[in-house]
């Protein structure tokens, strides 16, 4: 008797249901209309370019420019942007005002029921927002999009203390430290893992939440306020254990950025990972005068899944990179 037929895979097909898709489309449109009525201007930026963001936990795809389409692997090698954060803030730099886009943004070595290479930011810019500015706006938007009353706000270092019993800012002296975490792992390692592992999926059980004053040592590119201890002026949106959005109230000192860069680099070497270009037009942006300002971005495919109650970000993405 024959071996009965296997039916094919089916992979052709999208992950995400045609009715999921349709609210994918109007939630965009919400989202959209909320930043034209507070009169943002809509642009777009490269996702292509020879600057990416330089941080040691963000890993951007690099692309080979050819001149020479019989010689692909020879070439100029530019960067799939991780975040439009480059561009938007050098048209700041230009004169705009108040402006917002939503765009693809790819990250290497993110693959899981949370992340996709490949996924969709929304991100903005208003010039003369300060750190309250910045989270009220955030603040705005999740209670337009969810439907809810003001999300509460919460500092980092009350909700590690709320959560895990410890002071972020204090000494980490005779911590349990889980075998997962590599022998000598330093501090912001320790600080990072405890945050992703017991802080976040307690976040906004009820309604969205903001943590805001982070460590400064993850201030990526955020202003650091002078005390004891300093913080960083960043605010992340959290709803029911996922990080939705990560907002500064954006450093303006092109030479601290230039620190910044060269000390990511160095933890990357560390890590094991490659460098990435410390000089960029955004430093040229900033030497010429970035103004004061607040910016935020949103991962959009993550909104749909909280806002629609599924598990995995292939639910709400038609093709993610398994299907692409």
């Amino acid at each position: 008797m024959p071996a009965p037929l296997l039916m094919p895979a089916l992979d052709f097909l999208p992950s995400a249901s045609l009715d999921m898709l349709r609210r994918r489309a109007e939630l965009l449109k919400q989202v959209r209309r909320f930043f034209h009525d507070r009169d943002f201007l809509e642009i777009e930026t490269p996702i292509l370019s020879h600057d990416t963001v330089v941080d040691r936990h963000l890993d951007p795809l690099s692309v080979t420019l050819f001149a020479d389409p019989c010689q692909p692997q020879i070439g100029e090698s530019l960067w799939l942007q991780t975040s439009p954060e480059f561009g938007m803030k050098r048209l700041l730099a230009a004169g705009a005002t108040a402006i917002y886009q939503v765009t693809r943004a790819f990250r290497g070595g993110e693959t899981g029921p949370l992340h996709n290479p490949e996924f969709t930011m929304v991100e903005w810019y208003r010039v003369d927002d300060d750190y309250e500015a910045g989270m009220r706006l955030l603040g705005e938007l999740a209670s337009a999009v969810f439907g809810c009353g003001e999300p509460e706000r919460l500092a980092f270092r009350e909700a590690f203390k709320r959560h895990a019993g410890i002071d972020p800012f204090g000494p980490l002296d005779g911590l349990a430290l889980p075998p997962e975490l590599p022998a000598g792992a330093d501090r912001d390692v320790i600080i990072d893992y405890l945050h992703t592992t017991r802080i976040e999926p307690q976040l906004g059980r009820e309604r969205p939440i903001i943590l805001y004053d982070y460590p400064a040592a993850q201030s990526a590119l955020a202003r650091i306020r002078p005390g004891n201890p300093p913080v960083a002026e960043r605010f992340e949106l959290y709803y029911r254990g996922i990080e939705l959005a990560n907002g500064y109230h954006e450093l303006l000192d092109s030479a601290a950025l230039l620190e910044r860069n060269r000390e990511n680099n160095r933890l990357r070497v560390t890590d094991g990972k490659y460098r990435l270009p410390e000089n960029s037009r955004l430093l040229k942006a900033m030497q010429h005068g970035l103004p004061s300002c607040s910016g935020c971005a949103l991962g959009f495919d993550r909104l749909i899944m909280v806002a629609t109650g599924v598990k995995t970000i292939q639910e709400v993405i038609a093709f993610p990179i398994d299907r692409a």
